[in-house]
């Protein structure tokens, strides 16, 4: 059987050749079920040459049609024409209440299916839903249709209506296990997560001893913050297929939203029973990274490498730079340096990201004249601008800022979001030179000529704090507040101004308390509400938001504050010991320098 974008032949006097539509359809509901296959011209070119592109009906050739399907009555023929006539003029909202109107008629599945991804293409949402509707009723074999169909109540919230179409799909023995698989994909774009879960488990109810069944119950759960729930559907997948490394995955995740060191324990376990479970051993060599129990993570680097040899996979070089990037988390930055380079030798598709990497880790390891090498051999790309900047960044530190700032502006075809990056990085470096007035009126030059983002008002609002221009500071960071609202960090660098300047504190403590929420545990935003409530004289609230913070991260600037609210409460030998250790990690910063010394007694 002919499709039917083959039943009529079309001629144009132009010579215009009717085409397929060749892009997917990623119109509005249907992503990733419905791609277009009707005949259309560039809607460009159409109305281009509109006035000669006309139908000769001596060019249909009805050897072409197949009579079987269809009686070629005028009225049919006629109404076709007009559909792919309008197709080809972009009218495509025409066209599909046209295929439409004759799928319904004729009852052709193929006419439902062009209706269909004609109206999804032409996002028209009053039509593609009755047109997908149509097209997986006429045609109930076919999987196309009813996940189409299936997208489109999940979309539109009838999780209901859906469940009959993902039953369907579940029908087959050779394909339930991937289709669970596919169902918890599909829903998790749904808003109600409850009523997800719920679904999935009547889903799953008829396939209790399916381990994927569990992990699609499990998974829902997690979801939706029901975490025994997906623990349990996780330990009835475990017992159904043992060394499941895609169930252990996700079990390691519930659990360590419980507790990190409950994920580790039941990670070490699971290795023991299955040694050549690598992602499983890897995701344990970051998570103990991530807690900072640097030599049980290296104890795992070999075990990991000499594992990813044998690999199906064959992923030995991805592996090796995975593990250099772990070393270089660790402040192992020999070590990092030499995984970076034997990825490269493995063939690491990415060379030049390991670049960036590699050079990085030359700048931890104070050799400038090496990081500048290894930025200088990114190739112009994905990565190339990454590279300038941190190239910049070394020049300025070890030659001028003047000649990064010139370096930068060399760098030819940015498009507007990569000028405001470039502008940024500039004015970050002349702050750090401490010529605020220069950062300042590069700010001020960008926002009002360039397109404002959020992030660069925030940074013209922070310039302008340093230059003292506070009125400013506020408009703008209200301003960033507004078109971003949860934009923890401004919110927090308003309040902290305020609280600097010891002015209108309550609404100080008020916006810090909003970043918080929007960033929980994040060490400046503590430390700033902890330096509100001293400016407040709530000394014991002070040290508590303080030692939070200093835990967290030892800033010096956190530290400086903490060391004189502890000294302020009478703690005195608590308040030089933490500024003691504070210079010496960091004896040059000017700010824990002034306030040790504004205290010496």
């Amino acid at each position: 059987m002919r499709p039917i974008a083959q039943l009529i032949k079309i001629k144009t006097q132009a010579n215009i050749s009717p085409c397929a539509y060749q892009t997917l359809l990623r119109a509005g509901l249907l992503a990733s079920a419905l791609s277009l296959c009707a005949c259309v011209v560039n809607p460009a070119f159409s109305k281009q040459n509109g006035a000669n592109s006309v139908i000769d009906i001596k060019d249909i050739d009805v050897k072409d049609i197949d009579v079987k399907e269809h009686e070629l009555t005028a009225e049919f023929l006629y109404k076709y024409l007009v559909a792919e006539v309008a197709g080809q003029r972009g009218d495509l909202a025409t066209a599909g209440s046209i295929f439409y109107d004759l799928a319904s008629t004729e009852r052709d599945p193929r006419l439902a299916e062009r209706a269909a991804k004609t109206a999804a293409y032409g996002n028209i949402p009053s039509l593609t839903m009755p047109a997908v509707k149509l097209w997986a009723e006429l045609d109930p074999s076919s999987n196309e249709a009813q996940q189409a169909m299936t997208e489109m109540l999940i979309a539109t919230g009838k999780l209901a209506d859906a469940e009959p179409y993902l039953a369907k799909l579940l029908q087959k023995d050779e394909t339930r296990a991937g289709g669970f698989l596919y169902v918890n994909a599909l829903l998790s774009r749904s808003a109600d997560k409850k009523g997800v879960l719920s679904l999935v488990q009547s889903l799953a109810s008829p396939y209790p001893t399916l381990a994927e069944a569990q992990f699609a119950i499990a998974q829902s759960a997690w979801a939706a913050k029901q975490d025994d729930v997906a623990l349990q559907a996780l330990n009835k997948a475990e017992a159904l297929k043992p060394g499941w490394n895609v169930a252990a995955l996700l079990k390691g995740q519930v659990l360590f939203e419980k507790s990190p060191q409950a994920a580790l324990d039941f990670y070490q376990d699971f290795v023991k029973k299955h040694p050549e479970a690598n992602e499983i051993r890897l995701n344990m060599a970051k998570l103990l990274v991530s807690q900072k129990q640097y030599e049980a993570a290296k104890k795992e680097y070999p075990i990991i490498l000499e594992n990813a040899k044998t690999s199906p996979s064959k992923n030995s070089a991805d592996v090796t730079a995975i593990v250099g990037l772990l070393s270089y988390q660790s402040n192992d930055y020999l070590a990092a340096d030499m995984y970076f380079k034997k990825a490269l030798e493995l063939g690491f598709k990415d060379a030049d990201q390991l670049y960036i990497y590699q050079g990085q880790t030359a700048e931890k390891l104070n050799q400038e004249a090496n990081a500048i090498i290894y930025y200088n051999k990114v190739n112009p790309g994905s990565h190339y601008l990454e590279a300038q900047l941190d190239l910049a960044s070394v020049i300025a530190r070890t030659q001028s800022v003047d000649k990064a700032i010139e370096q930068l502006d060399a760098i030819d075809d940015l498009t507007t979001e990569q000028q405001i990056i470039v502008i940024q990085s500039q004015a970050s470096m002349l702050s750090k030179a401490k010529r605020d007035q220069e950062s300042f009126d590069l700010l001020d030059k960008a926002v009002k000529n360039l397109p404002n983002t959020p992030e660069l008002v925030y940074d013209y609002a922070l310039a302008a704090d340093r230059v003292q221009k506070f009125d400013v500071m506020e408009s703008e960071l209200r301003k960033a507040i507004a078109a971003k609202p949860d934009f923890a960090a401004a919110y927090n660098a308003l309040g902290y101004s305020f609280a600097d300047r010891n002015i209108r504190l309550d609404e100080a403590i008020t916006l810090i308390e909003k970043g918080l929420s929007l960033s929980p545990n994040d060490h400046f935003m503590l430390d700033s509400l902890g330096w509100a409530h001293y400016r407040k004289g709530n000394l014991d609230k002070a040290i508590g938001y303080l030692q939070q913070a200093y835990k967290f991260s030892q800033d010096p600037e956190i530290a400086a504050h903490l060391g004189e609210v502890l000294w302020q409460k009478g703690q005195h030998d608590e308040a030089k010991k933490i500024w003691s250790e504070a210079l010496s990690a960091d004896p040059k910063n000017e700010v824990l320098q002034a306030t040790a010394n504004k205290f010496k007694s």
